[in-house]
């Protein structure tokens, strides 16, 4: 826990703050939602930036910690980051709500299925970008490159499908579509710690073969 204080405290670039608390882009009339998650993705892209910069690796690597928990440290601070934008998110959802904004017109609706979308965007994510950034220590932005296509596509799917006649009950907020929304939120739930897991197995593996 204290290196994963040490992380907040002096590994977040101060713009990873901001694009967590972007969740509250829901409230938005017009706006592509899954964009709200590639904030929650550039967010810790830049702070393993600012890390790099800041010799923030060799640091950790001084003090009587194990490489596993520098890693583990990472993995929690970047799971904080995305989980807090999504928690953050859920308030202006009800707001939105209570103040009768219309749907979305540009893509899908802050909706159940909307948040499973987002986790399963992060499990991706994630298992691409920590493993490929710890195969180095410090290729923050080839790591970001390689990891960027497949949310990409998450997000491309999700924001079209709903102006299909077919899956336009991924966008909508009545009770019975919500139901329907279900599954894929409980994909998102179960896939998001599984994909985290075997993140953070693969980066301690290959961090503990990188010489800082």
């Amino acid at each position: 826990m204290n290196l994963f204080y040490k992380d907040w405290m002096l590994a977040l670039h101060p713009t990873a703050a901001v694009f967590t608390m972007l969740g509250c882009l829901v409230i938005v009339p017009a706006y592509p939602y899954t964009m709200i998650f590639m904030f929650a993705c550039l967010g810790p892209y830049l702070s393993f930036l600012y890390s790099r910069e800041t010799n923030d690796n060799w640091y950790s690597a001084i003090l009587p910690v194990t490489k596993k928990q520098i890693v583990l440290s990472k993995c929690l601070f970047i799971a904080s980051l995305q989980l807090g934008q999504l928690f953050i998110s859920v308030p202006f959802v009800f707001l939105r709500s209570f103040l009768n904004i219309p749907n979305n017109p540009v893509g899908i609706d802050a909706t159940i299925a909307w948040y499973g979308f987002g986790l399963i965007l992060f499990s991706l994510f994630d298992l691409i970008f920590l493993p490929s950034y710890y195969r180095s220590g410090y290729q923050a932005g080839k790591a970001f490159l390689l990891a960027c296509p497949a949310a990409l596509i998450v997000m491309i799917f999700t924001e079209a499908s709903v102006h299909l006649s077919s899956f336009s009950w991924l966008d909508s907020s009545s009770p019975q579509d919500l139901v329907r929304q279900l599954p894929i939120l409980l994909l998102g739930l179960i896939l998001y710690p599984l994909c985290m897991f075997f993140a953070f197995r693969i980066s301690a593996r290959r961090f503990e073969n990188v010489d800082l």
